[in-house]
């Protein structure tokens, strides 16, 4: 369960999300909104990068009381993900390999899953937006995280690899991982079918069940 209670983020005088109270049930959910609605910045609150007044609690951790045990339970893949241009798929993969104290069979298993074996070994700097996306998304699903965030994650990759991510998406949700997926284009009903959907709209947010 997630839970965002009096939360706000304006900067300066514009506010930009005003939430009372939100809930969100463990499952996997699409989040909502118009370019400009405010996902990304939801999306950045809920994993811990930018700072915000209220209360966010997920499995009755708090992010501001108990930083360092929230953050453990959440990972986060950025719609344009910017890396260090000089490390490698690899360094980037073992760093938080060490950090999630994931086992090296998940680990093949992923890089496996997403067939990125050949490119790994380069640096971050000559990779193509559609293998820098792939790489963010597996760091993303890496480690045993409650609460997986993924921002537009269907943008620069094609279209032959996304049977393959909501593959991985829905064995992970089987192994008790909730998901929050934003986009602007709605999700093929053959491909991911949400549990629901968080509304983010007119500087607040809001839950709706299927």
């Amino acid at each position: 369960m997630l839970q965002l209670i009096h939360l706000k983020k304006a900067y300066g005088s514009r506010v930009i999300l005003e939430i009372p109270q939100l809930s969100i049930p463990d499952g996997a959910y699409w989040v909502k909104g118009n370019n400009g609605s405010g996902k990304t910045t939801l999306m950045k609150i809920i994993a811990g990068i930018n700072p915000f007044e209220g209360s966010v609690i997920l499995n009755a951790t708090d992010l501001i009381k108990n930083p360092m045990a929230y953050r453990q339970q959440v990972s986060f893949a950025e719609a344009e993900p910017v890396f260090p241009g000089f490390v490698t798929g690899w360094d980037l993969i073992r760093f938080v390999q060490k950090t999630r104290h994931a086992q090296e069979e998940s680990i093949k298993a992923l890089v496996d899953y997403f067939g990125i074996q050949s490119f790994l070994g380069y640096t971050v700097g000559t990779y193509s937006s559609g293998m820098t996306k792939k790489l963010s998304l597996l760091l993303a699903l890496i480690g045993d995280t409650k609460l997986i965030l993924l921002d537009e994650p269907l943008i620069t990759l094609e279209d032959s690899f996304l049977p393959i991510l909501f593959s991985l998406i829905k064995e992970r949700q089987a192994s008790g991982s909730s998901f929050l997926l934003s986009s602007h284009q709605p999700f093929r009903e053959d491909q991911f079918v949400p549990n629901g959907k968080v509304i983010v709209e007119n500087q607040t947010a809001q839950f709706i069940a299927s």
